[in-house]
C-alpha cells in the first residue's frame, strides 16, 4: 500500500469528533474537487507492508479508534480490505472516509463508512457518487455533504429527500467548505460558506441533519497537516 502519513490527532469530524483518533493517509486520488484540501495526496507517498502498518498503529497505542483516509483510500481497496479485516479482528474501531464514487459492497459492515457525496460545487467531482453503494450503506455509516453555498445545500436537501438517506445511514452531516488559501486565523471566515448561514437554513427546512465543523481546523491554524 502507498501511504502518505500515519499519526495520531483528534476526529475532526462526523460523530467520532474531538474523540484521540490514529490516522492512515493514503495516497492517491482520482477526483479533483474544487475546495480539497489534501491535494499533497495526489502523488507520491511511501509503500509499506501490512504487517509495517500494523507495527505502526500499535506504536500509537492505547489509542484504539483509526480512521482510513486520504486521497481516495478506496483506490487500494485490494490491500486495504484485508488490512480493514485483521483490526477489526483485533478489536480496533475503524473508520474510512470515501467519496463513493469506488464501490463499497466489500468493506466490512463493521468499518464506519463517512460517504461524501460530492455536491455541484465541487467542480468536476459533481455527480461522481455510485447510487448502488447506498446499499452498501448501514444505520453504523455517515453521508456528508461539502456546501460551498445555496445551491450545494438545495443539492443535498433534495438528496437527502429523494434517496431517503435517514432511514439509511445513521447519520446525515451537512459541512461549510473551506477555503483552500485560509488565513492562519483559527476562525469560520476562512468558510467559504458561512456556518451561521447554513444552521439558519437547516432550522427553517427541519432538516434531520447535523451541522459538521473540521474542528481541527479551529484547534490548530487551518493550513496545518498531520493534525
Amino acid at each position: 500500500m502507498h501511504l502518505i502519513e500515519i499519526y495520531k490527532s483528534v476526529q475532526g469530524e462526523s460523530s467520532f469528533a474531538g474523540l484521540p483518533c490514529i490516522f492512515v493517509r493514503l495516497a492517491g486520488c482520482n477526483l479533483r474537487c474544487s475546495w480539497c484540501d489534501s491535494e499533497y495526496t495526489f502523488t507520491g507517498g511511501k509503500p509499506y507492508t501490512a504487517d509495517e502498518i500494523v507495527t505502526q498503529i500499535e506504536a500509537l497505542a492505547p489509542c484504539r479508534l483509526i480512521e482510513f483516509t486520504g486521497g481516495e483510500p478506496m483506490l487500494q481497496a485490494r490491500e486495504l480490505i484485508p488490512l480493514m479485516e485483521r483490526l477489526l479482528a483485533e478489536n480496533y474501531t475503524l473508520m474510512i472516509e470515501t467519496s463513493g464514487e469506488r464501490p463499497l459492497a466489500d468493506v466490512p459492515k463493521a468499518v464506519h463508512k463517512i460517504v461524501d457525496v460530492k455536491c455541484p460545487g465541487s467542480g468536476a467531482a459533481a455527480n461522481s457518487f455510485r447510487l448502488e453503494n447506498l446499499e452498501a450503506l448501514t444505520r453504523n455509516d455517515e453521508v456528508k455533504f461539502v456546501l460551498t453555498g445555496r445551491a450545494d445545500y438545495e443539492f443535498a436537501r433534495g438528496f437527502i429527500h429523494e434517496h431517503r438517506l435517514n432511514e439509511i445511514a445513521g447519520q446525515i452531516l451537512l459541512s461549510p467548505a473551506f477555503s483552500q488559501s485560509p488565513s492562519p486565523l483559527r476562525t469560520t471566515e476562512n468558510a467559504t460558506l458561512d456556518p451561521r448561514v447554513l444552521v439558519e437554513w437547516m432550522m427553517d427546512d427541519g432538516i434531520d441533519a447535523r451541522l459538521s465543523l473540521q474542528i481541527h481546523k479551529f484547534i490548530w491554524e487551518p493550513m496545518k497537516k498531520g493534525v
